[in-house]
């Protein structure tokens, strides 16, 4: 049973972030429906956060109320920032991108993130590279074959893939197909994008020092996002009215999930992944989200996969697991660093007696190393 607790406990950073890939695909189906039907990209972002800020403030007011440190101005101007660079930026950018491309297109190019991301951790200090070690090594080629592969989704075509759930669609005009132009607009909307994600999740990372409670920078930014969303949303759909009316469709639907989902869960799971693995454990995982989102959308949205795609899939995978193959070395280090380091335990001396004069017998310090729990080593101070 002890073994399995282990395991459990081991696996529970994988798990959270496959958990989490699953539900930002299930947004982009979700979304491109939505923005397909006509829904305001602008409009989506502020009812998306403002549902996520309805869902999440409650929690955050009841169950950080006793640890959540007191609110200064450097602090909040942090969480002011974060709320502009992911819930504004990001999205918007992302939105735009996906209506002028498709949604495995989008998956595809936001594969640029973990690269994006590992390059400013590193610049950060939030990452170590030691260009001779294994690990450190398998992380760049990663990182660097993860964009390679999204490159490959995106450039290369190649035959149709005849997919077993797909064959009815076979003599349709693939709905995966854009043209040129809008791939370059799409992808540079996106990149841009998936640059101010990847400066969300640095300064995320930075902020949980100063500020160690998810659940409350969860609501902070949420709340920060809808207004500064809200805004940006009034200038760019101002004289359409029309835009912000909403009923029980797919656009409640998609504002609602990802409300929930995407903006309340993922920000709260990321924060809590990152405290004990780092912004790039986070990101790395990214791709998986594209593979998904490839086999839903042939599904749900009837986009035909072609072999380019499928090829850079695969290219993808093997980029992340050496990604992460380095990750768990450098982790495994840490801890081991951290377990064999010596305790200091002082005895004897220095005390005070009953008549209240200081004993004069010399301290006595051991070293005590925790393979061994005994005192490998005395040392007399005094």
């Amino acid at each position: 049973m002890k073994g399995m607790h282990d395991l459990f406990v081991r696996g529970k950073p994988y798990l959270a972030v496959i958990f989490l890939q699953f539900g930002l695909a299930g947004m982009d189906i979700i979304s491109k429906v939505a923005l397909n039907e006509g829904m305001s990209n602008y409009v989506f972002v502020v009812y998306r956060h403002a549902v996520a800020t309805l869902v999440i403030a409650p929690f955050a007011f009841i169950l950080d109320k006793k640890q959540r440190p007191k609110m200064t101005l450097p602090i909040f101007a942090k969480l002011a920032v974060l709320s502009i660079l992911e819930p504004v930026i990001d999205q918007n950018m992302y939105f735009i991108g996906m209506k002028y491309t498709t949604a495995t297109f989008a998956a595809s190019m936001s594969n640029i993130l973990p690269a994006l991301t590992f390059v400013m951790a590193c610049i950060f200090r939030l990452e170590k590279v030691r260009v001779k070690s294994i690990p450190s090594q398998a992380k760049i080629i990663g990182t660097v074959a993860t964009v390679g592969g999204a490159m490959m989704m995106t450039l290369l075509k190649g035959p149709m893939v005849h997919l077993f759930w797909a064959k009815s669609n076979a003599h349709q005009h693939p709905t995966g197909a854009i043209d040129l132009a809008h791939s370059i607009r799409g992808a540079l909307m996106i990149s841009f994008g998936c640059l101010s994600w990847a400066s969300f999740m640095i300064l995320q990372a930075i902020t949980l020092r100063t500020y160690p409670t998810e659940l409350s920078m969860t609501a902070w930014i949420c709340l920060l996002g809808t207004g500064e969303g809200a805004i940006v949303a009034l200038v760019m759909e101002r004289g359409n009215p029309s835009v912000w009316s909403i009923n029980w469709d797919t656009k409640f639907l998609a504002a609602l999930y990802s409300g929930v989902f995407c903006s309340g869960l993922a920000y709260y799971i990321q924060g809590v992944i990152m405290k004990d693995r780092g912004p790039v454990f986070v990101t790395a995982f990214n791709p998986l989200s594209m593979v998904i989102v490839a086999v839903m959308s042939s599904i749900i949205l009837k986009e035909q996969m072609f072999l380019g795609r499928v090829l850079g899939a695969a290219v993808i995978v093997v980029g992340l697991y050496m990604v992460l193959w380095g990750k768990s070395k450098d982790h495994k280090s840490i801890s081991t660093n951290e377990e064999s380091l010596p305790t200091l335990q002082m005895v004897k001396g220095g005390a005070t007696t009953a008549n209240g004069e200081k004993d004069t017998a010399p301290l006595e310090v051991l070293t005590i190393y925790p393979s061994s729990k005994e005192p490998m080593e005395n040392k007399i101070v005094g």
